[in-house]
């Protein structure tokens, strides 16, 4: 039986991440950069992401979920790895086994994580998260010297090592807001603290992409990109990848099914939200909301929805989104056959839509846009740009 294809594919460019981490290195002067690889690599595939930030100059990476920790250190990355975002019950012996770093943000992680080290004999690595503002994760500062004496105080016995302090912006992606300097300023306390009460860091980090591209004051002993380590710009308003010196690195892309010309007035596809206003050729496009193409960018009479390239011309979706596919008007003289290319987004450089036009048709952010991506479009990887 011969091997079974799927009629779409994320195409991603393993230079581009190297490239934008080498950039993000540069910029980020004398601070580290740890790579953010969490959420399969913001849906590039998390093991080669992480392997070509590594050749790209990143010194660490970063994942929220446990499981993605292990899956790099299965895959032989040694790579130090830290890791933030559990429930009561994680796999922390697991994570010690494996030397990746974890992070408190709660009394009972520490206890937890302890509880992990007696039964392995492993020296835990710690980063302790401050909640400095954004009202997720992390130790509320009222409760931080409780917090580090505890720490601390396991240092002392042998039983973890506190490696790190760290926290996370609200609103970085609007530098002069101001909530970043509020939590800059309670950060700064923290740090302050910490190295009161006997703290040996290692590491101080607070700086997301927006805050390592817009804020040097905020880089401290490492940053931590995530979206610009992928190429796409978390401040789309001040500027876009290129104004930073990355380059998107994904493209989504896929055939046209079949084509087939209708008459004027036929509805196309659920609801018949878009109706041919003329005779034209419909395309179907085999790629829908179960892969990642947001129901939001679905078109009307009124308005395409969201942006294509098929050939050298801009469409966009007509009719609603389905769970597997979309349909195209592409116009009466079309010339399009089955088979051939549709793309859904890329670097924009050859007049492609990016995932920030989709973004910005469906409401939301460029992030939202790659990570979304479904696990059964298979990725290909280019080491070398075309």
């Amino acid at each position: 039986m011969g091997a079974v294809t799927y009629p779409a594919r994320a195409v991603v460019d393993l230079s581009a991440i190297r490239s934008n981490v080498a950039a993000l290195d540069e910029r980020a002067g004398n601070a580290g950069v740890l790579a953010v690889v969490k959420a399969d690599g913001y849906g590039h595939g998390l093991v080669p992401a992480a392997l070509a930030a590594l050749d790209g100059g990143a010194a660490w990476l970063g994942t929220a979920q446990l499981d993605e920790a292990l899956e790099l250190r299965a895959a032989g990355i040694t790579a130090p790895v830290l890791c933030w975002l559990y429930a009561p019950g994680a796999r922390f012996a697991d994570a010690l086994l494996a030397d990746v770093d974890l992070s408190v943000g709660a009394p009972w992680m520490l206890g937890e994580i302890l509880d992990a080290v007696r039964a392995t004999g492993r020296t835990a690595r710690l980063h302790v998260k401050v909640d400095t503002g954004l009202g997720r994760s992390g130790v509320m500062p009222r409760d931080l010297p409780d917090v580090l004496d505890a720490v601390l105080a396991a240092e002392a016995q042998g039983l973890c090592r506190m490696v790190g302090l760290w926290s996370h912006l609200a609103w970085a992606d609007d530098p002069g807001h101001p909530t970043v300097r509020a939590q800059t300023q309670v950060f700064a306390d923290a740090v302050a603290l910490a190295e009161s009460r006997g703290a040996r860091l290692e590491v101080r980090h607070l700086a997301n992409s927006a805050a390592t591209l817009t804020d040097p004051s905020m880089h401290y002993d490492l940053v931590r990109p995530g979206l610009a380590v992928y190429g796409l710009s978390p401040v789309p308003h001040l500027g876009g990848p290129a104004d930073y010196g990355l380059r998107p690195a994904m493209r989504l892309e896929a055939e046209l099914a079949l084509i087939k010309r209708v008459p004027a007035g036929h509805g196309v596809s659920y609801g018949h939200a878009y109706t041919t206003p003329r005779e034209t050729v419909l395309g179907v496009v085999p790629i829908g909301y179960a892969d990642g193409v947001p129901r939001h960018a679905s078109g009307t009479a009124a308005a395409w929805g969201g942006p294509v390239q098929v050939g050298d011309r801009r469409l966009g979706v007509a009719g609603r989104v389905c769970m597997d596919q979309f349909v195209l008007d592409l116009g009466p003289r079309a010339t399009e056959a089955a088979g051939d290319t549709v793309v859904l987004f890329g670097p924009g450089e050859h007049g492609e839509p990016t995932a920030q036009d989709w973004a910005e048709v469906v409401g939301t952010i460029s992030y939202e846009i790659v990570t979304r991506v479904g696990a059964r479009v298979p990725r290909v990887y280019l080491e070398e740009r075309a």
